[in-house]
């Protein structure tokens, strides 16, 4: 019996996989970061993905893609130190603060020099308040607060509480300004422009951004899904496999810790072991062959490490237990 014919112009049911790893994917300007995760996933025939904080469709970037078990620690990643090149356009403020929203008002801009620029930006280093944008994902009684901006509704938003760590002019023209920012989590790049401008003396708004850092990942080491798809067609899904990042690179932050064949068998089954380190730490766990197993905490005295977050699957972890009981036995 044949099976039946797929209806003209309809995509080939995915077989999707089990895939682990993190992909440093270069989220393309005009997408947003669903749809750039989707590609990617559909790239990989991920069984499971997630991204590690969403750029808009406006802004082109790092993005963070975590495949299988690593989506455990992506958590971490949104928690992360974020890095920006941004172009601001002063004397024009829009609606969403980007340039994909329409022209608000206008200003004069201020004639400054270089030196004048740096002075103003110097007094946003550190921590600093922001009131969140009208077109952000913030909910307020349920509904996302872009959704209420399209409505035309502005309703008030409580300041928050960020940190600017660099904050540095790399040009001006008299009008553009570019900037490279390295700030705290929950940071709007659209934000710190619009009152960047209002220190000045103007308006603006952000005509491009570019997401450079994200934790301890750059910029550099980023992989578009143009080549993504090449990479693929000619050699293979292992070649894409190999691009993947073992999820323990994303917690280089923290202390390393490696336990023996009997405490890795008790730690995946989520059992505290005795064992000495950094009291009261968040550590990176490994198993006697160097296996990632995930994340665990110190006892407030350093003397025991109970289970987190585990990485490793469970039935590979007993496999890799066996394995060096029995080349112990051996021995």
């Amino acid at each position: 019996m044949t099976a039946p014919a797929r209806p003209a112009g309809q995509r080939p049911r995915t077989e999707w996989r089990d895939v682990s790893g993190i992909l440093l994917l270069d989220k393309p300007t005009g997408m947003s970061s669903n749809a750039a995760l989707q590609r990617a996933r559909r790239l990989f025939r991920a069984r499971k993905a997630g991204h590690t904080g969403s750029l808009d469709p406006l802004a082109s970037g790092l993005l963070p893609v975590c495949f299988g078990q690593a989506t455990k620690i992506s958590g971490m990643l949104l928690d992360a130190d974020k890095g920006y090149r941004v172009t601001a356009l002063l004397g024009t403020r829009t609606a969403t603060g980007d340039a994909e929203g329409e022209v608000t008002g206008t200003a004069p801009v201020p004639t400054l020099d270089a030196d004048a620029i740096a002075t103003v930006l110097a007094g946003f280093l550190g921590t600093i308040d922001q009131v969140p944008p009208m077109y952000s994902a913030l909910k307020r009684e349920g509904r996302r607060l872009y959704e209420l901006a399209r409505q035309g509704i502005e309703v008030e938003r409580a300041p928050r509480s960020v940190r600017i760590h660099e904050l540095r002019l790399t040009d001006w023209d008299g009008r553009r300004l570019s900037l490279e920012v390295r700030c705290s989590k929950g940071t709007y790049v659209r934000t710190l422009v619009e009152d960047i401008a209002t220190a000045i003396g103007t308006v603006g708004h952000v005509e491009s951004l570019r997401r450079t850092l994200v934790g301890p990942f750059l910029e550099q080491e980023l992989w578009s899904l143009a080549e993504l798809e090449a990479l693929r067609d000619e050699q293979g899904e292992p070649a894409l496999d190999r691009l993947l990042l073992t999820p323990d690179v994303a917690l280089v932050h923290l202390p390393a810790m490696t336990v023996g064949a009997s405490e890795q068998s008790y730690l995946l089954q989520g059992q505290a072991v005795f064992a000495a380190g950094p009291a009261g730490a968040l550590v990176r766990m490994y198993g006697p062959g160097r296996e990632f197993l995930g994340i665990g905490q110190m006892t407030p005295e350093g003397r025991r490490l109970a289970p987190v977050r585990i990485m490793l699957d469970l039935e590979a972890g007993r496999q890799a237990s066996k394995s060096l009981e029995g080349g112990a036995q051996r021995g």
